[in-house]
């Protein structure tokens, strides 16, 4: 029998549990994945706490890379033993062996090993769009980057160094100051001891910065917008202290003529041309060296409530994945 995580009610991490599944062959678009290596990111957190809302129970995780197993009668783009990764709905990635729809699944190259491909999908494919998207960043310009020593913090980073912007960071303890320098930040701040928002002002001659990537959420958007350039833009993509309160149009974004937007993954990569497309850029990036990946910790399928525990802890810094157990 397989093993997977589910989720019966929404709460810490000791709602995560694990069952016996008896994975049957797929449907005629789907296919059958043993996966080797699971992705461990912030949003899964919020799938186990309702903040983001699940029909229960549920499985959980978005991100994983193995082989295929078996394909369904109208698959023609995967064969049984090729490798795959994806990043995408349907939940269940927390599992030893799962079915998914052959549209999320991506090919990955020889040189990436289904480890890294797990670290890559979601924190990559969340770097490409909003660099190249989302904010289509150009060389020579300032940004601010929350979080910057986490995992798409340090994929961010060194992304915008090899387009030849500027990037500035934030981080919360003064441990992380030296890894989020070391992927490629020019200035980093610890935002739980100093004014981000004046310290960014004085990094930038009072001049601000043309945009924001703001993964921390509520208690980074007010400092955010004092340290954005008139039409600047602000860019909200997680919630990693709590949800953004309502938005103040006239106070927080008409008094700098500023542009406000709260991407996500899903409507930047409709279907699996695009996800294959995005995936090969971050491919790409890996082989020639622009982008250089350390996963910080590996635990097994079975101690996902532990891996939880850390994440939501900060312990973490860097890429974390899961190990189907016996793997």
């Amino acid at each position: 029998m397989s093993k997977s995580i589910i989720i019966k009610k929404n709460g810490g991490p000791e709602v995560l549990e694990l069952q016996d599944d008896d994975v049957k062959s797929p449907g005629p678009d789907e296919i059958k994945v043993i996966n080797h290596a699971i992705g461990l990111n912030y949003i899964d957190t919020y799938h186990r706490s309702g903040l983001y809302p699940l029909p229960l129970p549920s499985g959980i995780g978005l991100e994983a890379a193995g082989k295929v197993d078996e394909v369904g009668s109208n698959v023609t783009e995967f064969n049984k033993g090729d490798n795959i990764a994806y990043a995408s709905m349907p939940l269940g990635a927390y599992s030893e062996q799962r079915i998914i729809p052959a549209k999320i699944a991506v090919k990955i190259p020889e040189w990436i090993s289904h480890k890294l491909a797990a670290t890559l999908m979601t924190k990559g494919l969340t770097t490409n769009y909003l660099l190249t998207k989302t904010y289509k960043l150009k060389a020579n310009e300032t940004i601010l980057f929350h979080a910057a020593a986490g995992g798409v913090g340090q994929i961010f980073a060194q992304w915008a160094k090899s387009i030849g912007a500027k990037v500035i960071g934030t981080v919360g303890s003064n441990e992380k100051i030296e890894i989020a320098k070391a992927n490629g930040y020019e200035n980093v701040i610890n935002y739980s001891k100093d004014d981000f928002a004046k310290e960014v002002m004085k990094l930038t001659n009072n001049n601000g910065v043309s945009a924001v990537f703001d993964g921390v959420g509520k208690n980074t958007f007010k400092g955010s917008i004092e340290c954005l350039k008139p039409r600047g833009m602000m860019v909200s993509f997680g919630n990693a202290s709590g949800p953004l309160d309502p938005v103040n149009v006239p106070k927080d974004i008409q008094s700098k003529s500023l542009f406000f937007t709260r991407p996500t993954i899903g409507h930047y990569f409709t279907n699996r041309n695009e996800i294959q497309k995005g995936a090969d850029e971050i491919f790409e990036k890996i082989k020639f060296g622009m982008i250089k990946i350390k996963i910080f910790k590996e635990y097994k399928l079975s101690e996902a409530k532990q891996a939880h525990i850390d994440l939501e802890s900060r312990k973490l810094t860097g890429p974390a994945i899961l190990i189907p157990n016996g793997k």
